[in-house]
């Protein structure tokens, strides 16, 4: 009988060209019809003449990471030719150069469509303070999009960019991330530059990222971050940060009476999201959550605002008939806090910060709700300072106690936008980063924090009885290797049981896990490593040379060898179903 060879797999597609995506952008922006979104949309001539340059340079065999992605700028972030005008179009200029923040993805193959919308000068949660118009929720125009970042969210929620920028004092990187379903990435203050851009707070102003998700926001952190030269207020990585949290998590979550300002739909999608990180392998316990209410409560009802007085008060003093009448009156405001009044603040924030450092003492993170309702557009233009507030509930308190977070949409039972957000200590957006792809399913991606790769192969694995000496040290798993094919591995006498291994011509492939640990980590993991163990390279079966826990030479000349054996958990295994003592 004839049979036909299988038909080949499809060949995967070919991504678009930057100039067919700002095509596509465009078709977007028309089909959706929200010219709310934006402050300035640019001429799509312009756009194209910025695609064909990315694509020519592609052409060219230059490497550009964010080749073929359009992205979308918040209006208090400088893109050199474009207007920036904070919401207020009086207060507008036009700077030369873009924010360093922009000029780095566009560096890397980004094209900038247009700057959005915002909640005037930063100033509010809701997404309503604008002369250019309230900006409603992308899939529910009835609901707030959350601010002050709303046009930026909703840009990525239509699937009108691939990525944009906000930036993010109480939570405005955050909320309108949770009620529009994508992902709102605020990372540790001061690890992206604030170069060319207007603040709300200089003490606690971060930049922000919205995406479809975590991979995708994280590739844009990734190339945002490290000092420029010229913000004084970037900040270098720790030697000792922590990268991982291990396989069992401990993760806090708000005690009864922290949780009670939630809405019904909103409790039972947080607590969805709870019994999901449990199955998980988690540990989830409930905290006082007192200290992280009352610095919130700080942003709003403290003297902290005054940090936004003196940015834009002497403008807003003018009064310009384009001002939002509640951001001038909020701004008026904090105009008139004393210095002493400012002090004490300062000082019970100091105080707040070591309770709340306390209450998360043994914990990996703390999981809050973003928000704890969706409001209505009616009722935000009607009260706006009440529910501005009330939206800033799970958030405010997170800049002002130095503290990261990555928010991720989940979806409760009447199926409208939702979202959780995992905080984390500063510097620890990796560990929030990988606790976040439990909610959605992506795989873990990496961080370009300062660390070493070092690759296990016995009683360090996970699983093994020596696997806490890595988990304490805050090292992170990131997968399964193989070495070339010349090593060979040798029982030693140690306890517990231990392979050795060794370079050997003759030998084969073996299995391990590479781990990525700070470098004051891997500092004392080779301090405490015992004899015969030493730290060397070895070789991987893609051709890299990767720190490894190898033996030395002569202590294993005695030593049984393992040769039959390609993995230590393929020999744990004989050992245990041969009825042998199984090593520890």
């Amino acid at each position: 009988m004839n049979t036909l060879p299988p038909e080949p797999d499809p060949a995967p597609p070919t991504p678009p060209t930057a100039s067919q995506r700002v095509i596509a952008a465009f078709e977007r922006v028309s089909e959706v019809d929200r010219p709310e979104l934006w402050t300035t949309l640019r001429a799509i001539e312009d756009v194209l003449v910025d695609a064909k340059a990315v694509d020519e340079r592609v052409k060219a065999g230059e490497v550009l990471p964010l080749a073929g992605t359009v992205i979308a700028v918040k209006d208090v972030i400088d893109v050199a030719g474009q207007p920036t005008t904070a919401g207020c179009p009086s207060f507008g200029r036009v700077p030369e150069t873009s924010a360093t923040v922009v000029a780095r993805l566009t560096s890397a193959g980004a094209v900038v469509l247009g700057k959005t919308n915002l909640d005037q000068f930063g100033y509010g949660l809701t997404g309503t303070r604008s002369p250019y118009g309230a900006v409603s929720a992308a899939w529910d125009r009835t609901k707030v999009a959350g601010g002050s970042s709303c046009g930026s969210a909703v840009a990525v929620a239509l699937g009108i960019v691939d990525l944009a920028l906000g930036t993010d004092t109480a939570g405005s990187g955050r909320i309108p991330a949770a009620l529009n379903a994508v992902v709102g990435l605020k990372p540790t203050l001061g690890l992206l530059p604030m170069t060319g851009v207007l603040p709300t707070s200089r003490s606690y102003d971060a930049v922000s990222v919205f995406a479809t998700g975590l991979a995708a926001g994280r590739r844009a952190l990734a190339l945002m971050t490290g000092p420029d030269g010229v913000d004084p207020g970037t900040r270098p990585w720790p030697a000792d940060v922590r990268l991982g949290a291990g396989d069992h998590p401990r993760i806090a979550i708000p005690d009864k009476a922290g949780l009670a300002p939630l809405s019904a739909a909103a409790r039972l999608a947080f607590q969805d999201t709870v019994t999901r990180l449990v199955a998980s392998g988690a540990v989830v316990e409930p905290i006082a959550f007192d200290a992280f209410r009352e610095a919130g409560e700080l942003v709003y009802t403290g003297s902290l605002d005054a940090e936004s007085y003196a940015v834009i008060g002497e403008f807003l003093g003018k009064d310009p008939a384009d001002a939002d009448p509640t951001v001038a009156a909020l701004v008026h405001g904090a105009g008139g806090h004393t210095a002493h009044a400012f002090a004490a603040d300062k000082h019970r924030l100091a105080e707040l910060k070591v309770r709340a450092a306390q209450a998360l003492d043994g914990f990996d993170a703390l999981l809050v709700p973003t928000v704890p309702d969706h409001p209505e557009l009616a009722e935000a233009l009607a009260d706006p300072i009440g529910v501005s507030h009330r939206m800033a509930t799970y958030s405010s308190f997170v800049n002002v106690l130095d503290l990261a977070a990555v928010t991720v949409p989940v979806l409760p039972g009447d199926r409208r936008p939702f979202g959780v957000t995992f905080v984390t200590r500063a510097f620890e957006d990796q560990i929030a980063l990988d606790l976040a792809t439990v909610c959605t399913d992506e795989p873990m991606t990496h961080y370009p924090e300062p660390g070493e790769d070092l690759v296990v192969f016995g009683a360090h694995l996970r699983g093994q009885p020596l696997n806490g000496r890595l988990t304490e040290l805050g090292a992170r798993f990131t997968g399964p290797v193989r070495t070339a094919e010349r090593y060979r591995m040798v029982l030693l006498a140690t306890e517990p049981p231990q392979p050795g291994v060794l370079e050997d011509a003759d030998g084969s492939g073996l299995d391990g896990e590479r781990w990525r640990l700070s470098p004051a980590a891997l500092g004392r993991f080779a301090a405490t490593l015992p004899e015969p163990f030493v730290l060397a390279r070895v070789e991987l079966e893609d051709g890299s040379r990767v720190l490894a826990v190898r033996c030395e030479k002569d202590a294993a000349a005695t030593a049984p060898g393992l040769e039959r054996y390609e993995s230590w958990r393929g020999y744990v295994r004989f050992t245990s179903t041969a009825g042998l003592r199984a090593p520890g």
